[in-house]
Formats: C-alpha cells, structure tokens, sequence
C-alpha cells in the first residue's frame, strides 16, 4: 500500500476540507481528491460523506483513519529505531516555523545543519504562527518554530531563544543618535505598524498596552503588511517601527538602518520549538531539534 496516500487521507479526515489538504500538503486540489479516489476504489466503499462544504467520515472512513495513523506511527518507529542502530542520518524533515524565525534566522540554522548531516533534506513551510500550528495538528510538518503565545494543549512547547523587540529608524532620524528611547516619546513619532492579526503586531500592542499606551495615543502613519516592506519605508524616513533585532539584524549591519531598545524595560517574547504530544520524532527529526537546542543563536546574532 503507498503510505502517502494515506497520509493524505489523515490531513482530510483531520481538517475535514479538500481545500485546506490540498494547501497543507502543497498539492493541488484534484490531486488531493484522485489520492483519495484512489483509496475509495482499492477499497470498494466510500470514506467521506460529501454535503456540500461539509465532509465527513463513513463509518469506513473512521475504520480506516484509525488503523492508518497506526499504520503512519510504524513507519516512523522502524525509521527511528533502524536510524539509531546504523547511526546514519538521512530522509526529509519538514518545519513549519513563523514569518521572522523562517525568513530571518532558520536558513542558516539549516545551512550550518546541511553541513553536518548532508544526506538530510529540509522543506521549510513558512507562515504565520497559527499556519504553523495547523500545520502541525495535521501531521504536515514534524516540528515547528513559532514566536509569541501558543495553546499547549496538544503540543509540547520548548522556549529556544529570547526574541528582543527594538524600535528601528532611519540613520539620519534624530533619535538615531540614543541607545534608549521612552516608550512615551513613541506618540510624537509618525509609526509604522504591520496589520490587523499579525502576531508582531500583537505582541507590539500587548507591550505598549503593559505601559498605557493605546492605539489613540499613538500617530500611526502607514500600516503595511510585511517586515521587508515596513524596513523600506522606515528606511525612506516614513517614520519609525518595532520590529525583531533579528529582522532588522542586516539592514543595522550595514547602516541603511539604526535599532534601539526601549528605557522602561526590554521587550522580549520568545522563540519555541513546538511539537505534537501523540507523535514520536523520528532519529533524524531528533537530531535536528537536539541540533536546535545546541545552536550558537546570541553569536549569530552578534556576529551577522
């Protein structure tokens, strides 16, 4: 039996939605439904109930899910259990990781990993945090690397490294020549925030929010949609932003921008390696998160 197929099977069953499988597993739609086509013809029943939007299992389809995630867990057992016997570490791990761990630090995390262990490949998924967490729940990805708050309760959530939040600007903006600036001198400065449901953006109101300042205290100039584009224009002298010192780690190295942190206290929200509860790493897998643990992350940052 071709175990993809049911692992395809899994990700519908567990969104209940062609459409979101089919964004998951980075398939086209009718690819998805000809997987499944393919299984309901081997087997000579229907597994899903179609009403509309709506899909659900038949009672064939629970059978089946059930037995094919066991099925799933002894592929991964005998790759994890044959991989410390021969020591040898290879396959595909896919991570599913959020905007500014995926864009800004992971690639030469994985870099300095492919080095090491050059037979292993790694897909990187990137997306917001709660992509990633869905990513995760559907069994899409093996582990995750998100930022800010998650819900624990089906995930193990390990904090990997702190995350300091500075304010950016232009180097000819006449706070540029601080090291520490008030968070109350944030209302006189024309702001630049990401949008509505951004993690960043967030994590930003939760931190000004802590120290009284609200959305009506603040001139917010422009509201954009990406890191890079939010860099452009601060970059441009449109105003100032909050951002990760590791977004904005480059841009300060070469002196196209100018970071400083806050005078009331530091602004910090983590980094996790996040993974499912019910699901046990395979040997590569878990070389890669003990490689994660062990990186030298502070002398990447100070050096990069």
């Amino acid at each position: 039996m071709d175990d993809h197929k049911l692992k395809v099977f899994c990700i519908v069953a567990e969104t209940k939605s062609f459409s979101r499988a089919s964004e998951i597993i980075r398939l086209t739609q009718p690819a998805v439904s000809l997987q499944i086509q393919a299984l309901e013809e081997m087997y000579g029943t229907k597994l899903f109930n179609r009403s509309g939007c709506v899909i659900t299992l038949t009672p064939s389809g629970e059978l089946l899910y059930k037995y094919a995630k066991e099925i799933n867990s002894l592929y991964e057992a005998a790759e994890k259990e044959i991989g410390g016997i021969t020591g040898l570490v290879k396959g595909v791990i896919t991570v599913g990781a959020s905007s500014t761990i995926g864009n800004y630090v992971l690639p030469y995390v994985v870099s300095d990993f492919k080095r090491k262990f050059p037979k292993v490949g790694v897909h990187i998924h990137v997306g917001n945090t709660k992509t990633v967490i869905e990513f995760l729940n559907a069994g899409s990805v093996d582990v995750g690397l998100v930022e800010g708050d998650v819900n624990k309760q089906k995930l193990l959530l390990e904090k990997l490294i702190p995350d300091e939040m500075v304010l950016i600007m232009s180097p000819y903006h006449h706070l540029a020549k601080k090291t520490h600036v008030s968070i109350m001198e944030l209302s006189k400065e024309p702001l630049i925030f990401r949008e509505e449901g951004s993690g960043t953006r967030e994590a930003i109101e939760k931190y000004l929010s802590k120290h009284g300042i609200t959305q009506q205290n603040l001139k917010i100039s422009l509201i954009m949609g990406s890191t890079e584009s939010i860099k452009s224009a601060v970059e441009e002298g449109l105003g100032v932003s909050i951002m990760s010192r590791w977004a904005a780690r480059k841009e300060c190295r070469y002196g196209s921008l100018k970071s400083v942190v806050f005078k009331e206290d530091k602004f910090v929200r983590d980094f996790s390696l996040v993974c499912k509860k019910s699901k046990e790493p395979s040997h590569t897998v878990e070389q890669f998160m003990g490689f994660l643990r062990r990186y030298p992350f502070n002398k990447l940052l100070n050096t990069s």
